[in-house]
């Protein structure tokens, strides 16, 4: 009989008949590890246990102490809400119910569903996880699986597309409940600690807006109850710092119904917007790069020979149009445009590298349903830039990128996980170049010594690439910045420098974005600082706050005297108490109260967001702290630590 090599986490193998199963491998490892066997990932595929290997793979044994665990459970669980759900709403019909990063959801419709028939049906679900119900894969022949669902178009269509040509046809049964499924699931219901039904949301068939409404009901489970109750207050504090509430409250951008998935940014967030601006032109002057500008409006040919007209118009992301028998498009990227502009004159070995960097405004079609304030958008802007450098130049570019990285995140408190993203399966050029790629980002990484996690096929088509994943106050983590390194457009595009041998050679392409876009990255910088910004980033830096009118000719003449500072003065006939609060309310770094005494004795009263105070201090040494402070970008309001 043949046999098929598995390759373990450790690099170990071992050898197995054909057509044995993951859990088969557990139990050849180890008695203890097959009967503790959850599931499988098979390469990189989360699968179920019974899941029959066929040819050489690399495994890893799911287990409750496992990491995919959470997903498994959660699998399980989205099938205990729709099995609570036809309970109750025998009417409503089951679409897709996949488990998600934070928990899971179904689209389900046939059936009207709001918030307030969350709690019985979260109910009825807890009575199925009480009742610990034995989840079972049960193998159908086809035609008994279409009969299952001869009234249900949806599973019908993915019986003709995902479960297309499979025969026996997988299902998961509990109790009375089944549903059509490549698993894999947890033993019994009874192995959900904690479960929690969320909110309610519309949503497409298959994601196409040109498809069915349906309604999606978000949910979340954990293997205990404890580690449910401290996700739902991780969440609901996320809720509070919701940048879109938080922007509506200092008045720092809007989304309005004319521009759908494009920002416009009001005064407040125009000032933090700029600070950032000139703090990433600052970084990129120390990394060598020349600003370019490129227009947003080019004709579709410029995308195609790079491969990118076809990635994103038939993902349907590209703003494209026809005018006078010719294709025009809103760049869905800036990498071809900066590619032209190198490719415009001639490059000698002594020029490289060539640096380009572009506030360059972008465009991708998202759909409607998954636009998010700054999170998600259709028109953001980059912090872009592209390196073109000689092959023996990519370890030293990469490491001074990384190396400006590490500052960077530390003036805003973020923690940086690096992801190092391999070889995909639609990766363009020999299998040596990517490798050689690979080494590079691998070796930069650790001459800086920095731990980084392997993402394994997960890297663009033209090259792999360094992912910057910024983790937040909340431990929440984001995805921000990129370095890539890419083969495909110099070559497409015929790029070359003239070398030392005065033949002609291939430059490589980095791409770069140190902060992202800066509506994402200023979206996450609202909740991390839960709009309590850094002096040097705070829209209104200070606040002065006169007792009465007849301090205002003096209030004005300090105002004077901080005009290199973002400073207002608060006039209205208000309280001094709540003129105070109005000012913590608008998250205001610092207060400068001002009174009569204040006034004769020629200082200031100073008063931070954290509402400690201090008399009497010297507008001369105040002014000097805030000076170090908004200097050294410090993260947070020191005069009065």
């Amino acid at each position: 009989m043949s046999t098929v090599t598995v390759t373990l986490p450790d690099g170990s193998t071992l050898e197995v008949e054909a057509g044995a199963t993951v859990e088969d491998v557990a139990y050849e490892i180890g008695p203890g590890l097959g009967s503790d066997t959850v599931a499988g990932v098979v390469d990189g595929e989360l699968v179920d246990k019974h899941t029959p290997l066929r040819e050489d793979v690399e495994i890893e044994i799911v287990t409750p102490s496992a990491d995919k665990y959470l997903d498994v459970l959660r699998h399980s669980a989205a099938h205990v809400f729709a099995q609570a759900l036809q309970r109750l709403h025998p009417e409503a019909e089951l679409t897709l119910g996949p488990w998600t990063d934070d928990g899971f959801y179904y689209d389900v419709t046939g059936v009207d569903l709001d918030e307030d028939d969350l709690e019985a049906i979260e109910q009825e679900a807890e009575s199925i996880i009480e009742a610990d119900l034995e989840i079972e894969r049960v193998l159908l022949d086809r035609d008994e699986a279409f009969e299952r669902y001869e009234d249900n178009p949806y599973k019908q269509e993915i019986l003709d597309t995902e479960a297309a040509g499979e025969d026996p046809v997988s299902f998961y049964e509990q109790g009375e409940f089944y549903d059509l499924c490549q698993g894999p699931h947890v033993e019994s219901t009874g192995e959900i600690g904690g479960f929690a039904l969320l909110e309610i949301s519309a949503s497409y068939w298959r994601g196409d807006e040109d498809n069915d409404t349906l309604t999606r009901v978000y949910g979340t489970a954990f293997p205990s109850e404890d580690d449910l109750e401290e996700y739902l207050e991780r969440r609901r504090k996320a809720k509070e710092r919701d940048h879109r509430k938080i922007g509506r409250e200092m008045d720092l951008f809007s989304v309005p119904d004319h521009s759908p998935g494009c920002a416009h940014f009001h005064p407040n967030g125009m000032r933090i917007r700029r600070e950032l601006e000139e703090y990433v032109r600052a970084k990129n002057d120390e990394l060598g790069y020349e600003e370019v500008w490129t227009p947003e409006l080019n004709k579709a040919e410029l995308w195609k020979p790079t491969g990118h007209y076809d990635a994103f118009k038939e993902d349907g992301e590209m703003f494209a149009w026809e005018q006078d028998e010719t294709e025009y498009g809103l760049k869905p990227m800036n990498c071809a445009n900066h590619a032209y502009i190198y490719g415009d004159e001639t490059r000698s070995y002594r020029d490289l590298p060539v640096r380009f960097s572009e506030f360059g405004t972008v465009y991708r079609n998202e759909q409607s349903g998954e636009l998010s304030g700054l999170l998600r958008v259709r028109g953001f802007t980059q912090d872009d830039g592209h390196a073109f450098v000689r092959p023996d130049q990519i370890e030293d570019e990469i490491v001074n990128t990384l190396s400006v990285v590490q500052d960077i995140y530390g003036h805003f408190g973020l923690e940086v996980i690096y992801k190092l993203e391999t070889q995909g399966d639609d990766a363009v050029g020999s299998d040596e170049i990517w490798d050689e790629a690979t080494d590079a980002l691998r070796s930069a990484l650790e001459s800086e010594g920095l731990e980084y996690e392997v993402e394994e096929g997960e890297a663009a088509f033209y090259g792999p690439k360094i992912g910057l994943n910024a983790k937040d106050a909340l431990g929440r983590e984001w995805t921000i910045g990129t370095v890539q390194l890419d083969f495909n457009i110099p070559e497409r595009l015929d790029l070359t420098y003239v070398g030392e041998d005065n033949e002609e050679h291939r430059p490589v392409m980095v791409h770069r974005a140190l902060l992202g876009s800066f509506e994402r990255f200023m979206g996450v910088l609202i909740e991390h600082f839960n709009g309590n910004f850094p002096p040097w980033l705070a829209p209104e830096q200070v606040r002065i706050l006169p007792v009465s009118d007849d301090n205002i000719p003096y209030c004005e003449q300090l105002r004077e005297e901080l005009s290199d500072f973002r400073v207002e003065i608060e006039e209205r006939s208000w309280t001094v108490g709540k003129k105070i609060q109005q000012a913590h309310d608008d998250r205001v770094p610092y207060m400068l109260i001002i009174g009569d005494d204040e006034e004769d004795a020629e200082v200031v009263s100073v008063r931070d967001r954290k509402e400690r105070e201090r008399k009497d201090v010297q507008l001369a040494d105040f002014r000097e702290h805030l000076e170090t402070e908004i200097e050294q970008k410090r993260t947070d309001v020191t005069f009065l630590v």
